[in-house]
């Protein structure tokens, strides 16, 4: 089956969790082996490292880039950047297997026209979390953002658009994908601590891929 066919597949898979966002059960599931591959290939250049916040926090959450331009954090600031402070080359392209993933993904919930340009890879030890945040350091809040979960189940944090507004918690299980753009494309989002476990292929990770169009 193509992702393609995966696509059309988890259209009645869908969930609606607000004006424009969607959880999309599964929809990864069938390309995982093309992804746990590139993300190896990914990480072999640009290692996983703890970035520091602008204020001189270590985040708890490891992460790394691929495509034309990668997220990046330290006492300048957050941003985005061509190439890996870490080793100053240039991040590796995104996997195709990556790129239409994501497309297809955006697709399925309504954005036909989404190109992204980075796709930031966040690593989740158990007791990591991500605080409440908006995606806001990109261009165009006009395109959607794109996450996928692989590995050990977590709970997301989906609110408004204010800190301070409610948040409903979904389960995130491997291979599920959620999208949000339009109306909910600033609403703050993020995962409780991460729980115990041990999952077949990622052992005791969960590994996100958040695609955006950042440039």
């Amino acid at each position: 089956m193509s992702l393609f066919d995966h696509h059309v597949e988890n259209e009645m898979r869908q969930e609606l969790l607000g004006e424009n966002a969607f959880l999309l059960r599964g929809f990864a599931r069938l390309a995982e082996t093309e992804l746990l591959a590139e993300l190896a290939r990914v990480i072999r250049q640009s290692p996983f490292r703890n970035m520091i916040t602008p204020s001189g926090r270590r985040m708890s959450v490891a992460m790394t880039n691929c495509g034309e331009l990668g997220w990046v954090s330290d006492r300048a600031g957050y941003r985005y950047a061509s190439t890996d402070p870490q080793n100053g080359l240039r991040w590796l392209s995104m996997p195709p297997a990556f790129f239409q993933l994501a497309v297809n993904a955006a697709r399925s919930a309504g954005f036909s026209d989404f190109m992204p340009d980075a796709c930031l890879i966040n690593r989740y030890e158990v007791g990591t979390k991500l605080s409440l945040h908006q995606d806001k350091d990109e261009k165009d809040f006009g395109q959607p953002i794109v996450s996928v979960s692989l590995g050990l189940p977590a709970v997301f944090l989906f609110g408004g658009l204010k800190r301070t507004d409610k948040t409903r918690r979904i389960q995130l299980l491997h291979g599920d994908v959620v999208v949000w753009g339009g109306a909910s494309r600033l609403h703050y989002h993020g995962i409780l601590p991460l729980k115990p476990g041990h999952h077949e292929l990622l052992g005791d990770y969960r590994i996100n891929l958040t695609f955006r169009k950042a440039g």
